[in-house]
């Protein structure tokens, strides 16, 4: 028998147990190898024989020992049974290490792209497939990733401890990379039978405000304010986005009155002191996108042509597929949807079911039915979402 929320549980212990026996044996290489093998074991023992009363002790010791096995063969008897010693009389720490595991894996040696599989995995608590599907690489490339992140930190020598202010803020971008990742993977999770996995977003959320709450008048903090407030005022909409069934409900038809009103209000205090005080950055952009529709008090409301004019600001400072695919989507609501569906076929995206969920949808507003129909059954063909399949297929 499976033990409810089980998989919620290790997802959550991961980054503390990491950080715990990183910080005991100063390896991260071989301890988060020691970790995933200490997390199997619970995944295999905790469903027969209970979950123990500290769960987070009892994956630490197990993890620790798998790291001694290691330490026999690679230290002298002395230094060993010191090690063995020193770990089983100390105390299991209760310091939260989430943020120091954060920034040692968005180490400078490391690609941006490792830094982001890394983190995902170490802090985030993801498995290597749901990383390749947020991240749209095949699994096997996020598994060369992670092992080759791993032997570059062992390499560089790094130390589990919070950088120094201006290392710190060189690995800043990579940081905020990797929290807006998990927090959308977990406010529309990739793949699943559910539309939310709310562990993930509410950790990404927490990370986020150690994060600002740690660096008060940093260059960067800007933008950390920025993705905080794009986190709170996206996460405010949560409560109306899925029906009793669990059915996907889009933007426009959510009861506006379900909304985290705390959030929305925290949120758009946030970004308003962040914009009179920073220098603007694509994160504060899209906080301030996210504002104009928590302000709408119902979806005819919807200021668009502001929303626009954000959207032409953020393709100047972060251009990409996604960021142009939602302004098509911002043009369409200010101009009307063949002005959209012509900015779609110049834009020419290619390779993700939204492009095929958006065309459908300016379709039907521009009432081509049958065309929207063949754009929305594709779309659905392309997600892994279940949620967000059903959505689709009801549009059919």
């Amino acid at each position: 028998m499976g033990v409810p929320g089980l998989e919620d549980l290790l997802r959550a212990a991961t980054p503390q147990v990491l950080g715990a026996v990183v910080r005991r044996y100063g390896d991260f290489d071989r301890c988060e190898d020691a970790v995933q093998e200490a997390l199997l074991a619970a995944a295999r023992q905790w469903p027969a024989e209970g979950v123990p009363d500290d769960p987070r002790a009892w994956l630490i010791t197990v993890a620790a020992r798998r790291r001694i096995e290691v330490l026999r063969s690679e230290t002298a008897r002395r230094q060993r049974e010191e090690a063995v010693a020193g770990f089983v009389a100390g105390p299991v720490p209760e310091t939260d290490d989430s943020l120091t595991l954060l920034f040692l894996c968005c180490h400078p040696a490391l690609t941006t792209s490792s830094q982001v599989a890394l983190t995902l995995r170490a802090v985030g608590g993801l498995s290597t497939a749901e990383i390749a599907r947020a991240l749209l690489v095949p699994d096997s490339t996020i598994g060369q990733r992670i092992s080759r992140a791993k032997q570059k930190i062992r390499e560089a020598g790094a130390r589990f401890v919070l950088p120094a202010p201006a290392e710190r803020s060189a690995r800043l971008a990579a940081v905020l990379r990797v929290l807006y990742l998990i927090f959308n993977e977990g406010y529309t999770a990739s793949s699943g039978p559910s539309l939310h996995r709310v562990e993930l977003s509410t950790e990404a959320i927490r990370l986020t405000r150690q994060l600002h709450a740690r660096l008060p008048g940093d260059d960067g903090d800007g933008e950390v304010a920025g993705l905080l407030a794009l986190m709170l005022l996206t996460d405010a909409r949560r409560p109306a986005r899925t029906r009793a069934d669990g059915g996907l409900v889009p933007l426009a038809e959510q009861d506006r009155t379900a909304w985290n009103a705390a959030l929305i209000a925290d949120g758009i205090d946030l970004i308003t002191r962040t914009l009179s005080s920073a220098p603007i950055g694509p994160y504060q952009v899209q906080a301030a996108i996210a504002a104009v529709h928590d302000e709408a008090a119902t979806a005819a409301d919807t200021d668009w042509p502001q929303i626009l004019r954000l959207y032409d600001l953020l393709a100047l400072l972060e251009p990409g597929p996604m960021v142009t695919l939602n302004r098509i989507v911002a043009l369409a609501m200010t101009r009307g949807p063949r002005a959209g569906l012509a900015a779609l076929d110049e834009a020419a995206l290619t390779g993700h079911h939204r492009i095929d969920a958006v065309r459908a949808h300016l379709l039907e507003l521009a009432g081509d039915l049958p065309a929207a129909r063949e754009h929305y059954a594709a779309a659905a063909r392309g997600t892994l979402s279940a949620a967000e399949k059903r959505y689709l297929e009801s549009k059919l």
